[in-house]
Order: structure tokens, then C-alpha cells, then sequence
């Protein structure tokens, strides 16, 4: 849960990088710091979605050794 917290602060800081940027006409850096940004957003839904598996999996794993 730490890292997806981190990847989240990272890409909406990168997005206020990217704004500031296009706002000043430094087009190629604002594109830099969006494309930045989006890598830090999937990168925290990729550990959203793997955290959510092994919850799922554990769950699983009791149900079967419930039976």
C-alpha cells in the first residue's frame, strides 16, 4: 500500500510539473513530465491491482482449506 501512495504523490506532482510546463510554452518538457506521469499513475494501479490478487488468492486458499 506504501509504494501505490508513492506512485499517486509522483504522478499528480508530475502532472503540476507538466501544466507549469505547457502553461510556459515549453511544450517538448511538458510533454516529458505527462508521459513521467503516466507511467507513475499506471505504476500504482499495476500494485492496486497486485495487491487486490494476493488478498484474493489468500481467500481463496482458506476457503479450500475450510472444505
Amino acid at each position: 500500500m506504501k509504494a501505490e501512495r508513492i506512485f499517486q504523490i509522483v504522478a499528480v506532482i508530475l502532472a503540476g510539473i507538466a501544466a507549469y510546463f505547457l502553461w510556459t510554452g515549453n511544450k517538448d518538457s511538458g510533454f516529458v513530465a505527462t508521459v513521467f506521469g503516466a507511467v507513475a499513475f499506471f505504476l500504482s494501479v499495476r500494485f492496486q491491482v497486485k495487491e487486490r490478487n494476493v488478498v484474493r488468492e489468500a481467500e481463496a486458499a482458506a476457503r479450500t482449506d475450510d472444505e
